[in-house]
């Protein structure tokens, strides 16, 4: 790390009053400097790291995942219909910076929800915030904010997180008011932010599932654009972790 850089890195982390000593340490002659540089980084260092697990603490809190998933025990293999090479098109997150979708089918038990959780995770660890609702949390949400009149400021947490994670979706009939509440979520995120979405239906029967053609249309039309598609295939998981 060489002199500006690390004093880059003071400031950026907000500590002037150690970027200010720091400027002093560099003014000393230059056969003092060298101990006094490395002990200034390994503080940078340590302060860095120590910020980043804090914030990824806070956001995994915060994201409500329904599982404690990490990518690396994600299980590609081809009678999942899931590959390294696809799932490494995802693991560094930068989906997130191109307001990408993500959709996920498959049927019960096949880990869908677990890759979805550890995707989320991933973006924590990454500096993303992530919401996490599956669809009957989501619709019970939306309808108490009606009553309460927090109807908006939802809509807009929603609208502003850069991943939100929407697991179940088709299991539970959907209302005009979480039909229209889901389309102006996702017309907010459009373009700005990503989106996964998680079901047990395939997607040729989300319209279908939406049942109001108009808003149908515009839905889904937000969500298939610029989407990345994962079908996971093989026998349920969670029945093989029962007979381990």
């Amino acid at each position: 790390m060489n002199q500006q850089v690390t004093l880059d890195k003071l400031k950026e982390l907000k500590l002037e009053g150690m970027a200010k000593a720091y400027e002093t340490i560099l003014s000393t002659p230059v056969q003092q400097q060298s101990n006094y540089q490395i002990i200034v980084n390994r503080l940078i260092e340590a302060e860095q790291l120590y910020r980043q697990q804090k914030r990824t603490e806070m956001y995994l809190k915060l994201s409500k995942l329904r599982y404690n998933a990490v990518i690396e025990q994600v299980e590609c293999s081809s009678a999942r219909n899931l590959s390294n090479d696809q799932l490494s098109t995802l693991t560094d997150c930068t989906f997130i910076d191109r307001a990408e979708n993500v959709l996920i089918t498959g049927a019960t038990g096949c880990g869908k929800s677990y890759l979805a959780c550890a995707l989320g995770r991933q973006a924590c660890s990454l500096g993303y915030r992530v919401y996490y609702f599956g669809m009957s949390r989501l619709m019970e949400k939306i309808t108490l904010s009606k009553i309460d009149g927090t109807y908006m400021r939802l809509i807009n947490s929603i609208g502003k997180t850069d991943l939100f994670i929407m697991d179940d979706f088709g299991l539970h009939p959907l209302d005009t008011i979480t039909r229209l509440a889901l389309l102006q979520i996702l017309e907010d995120r459009y373009g700005l932010k990503s989106t996964i979405i998680v079901s047990q239906l395939p997607p040729q029967n989300w319209y279908d599932y939406i049942g109001e053609p108009t808003l149908a249309d515009a839905i889904l039309d937000r969500l298939f654009s610029n989407a990345h598609r994962f079908d996971l295939k093989g026998e349920s998981l969670r029945k093989k972790s029962i007979e381990i």
